[in-house]
C-alpha cells in the first residue's frame, strides 16, 4: 500500500508534461516495491537454497 505522500513525491518527480501510463507505471512499480519490503519485514523471504530446491527442475 502507498501513501498519500509517496504518490505526490512520484508526481513531483514527473517532467512537467507526461503521459498517464508513465505515472501509472511508477505507481505500480512502486508498489511491486513496498509489497516487497513488507514481505521482508514479515519473514517471507526464501533463502537462496529454497530457491534451488524448488526451482530445481527448472533451472536444469
Amino acid at each position: 500500500m502507498l501513501f498519500k505522500e509517496q504518490v505526490t513525491e512520484a508526481i513531483n518527480q514527473m517532467p512537467e508534461q507526461f503521459e498517464i501510463d508513465e505515472i501509472v507505471e511508477r505507481l505500480i512499480f512502486l508498489d511491486k516495491v513496498e509489497q516487497g519490503l513488507d514481505d521482508i519485514r514479515n519473514g517471507k523471504v526464501f533463502t537462496q537454497d529454497e530457491v534451488e530446491q524448488k526451482l530445481g527442475k527448472w533451472l536444469k
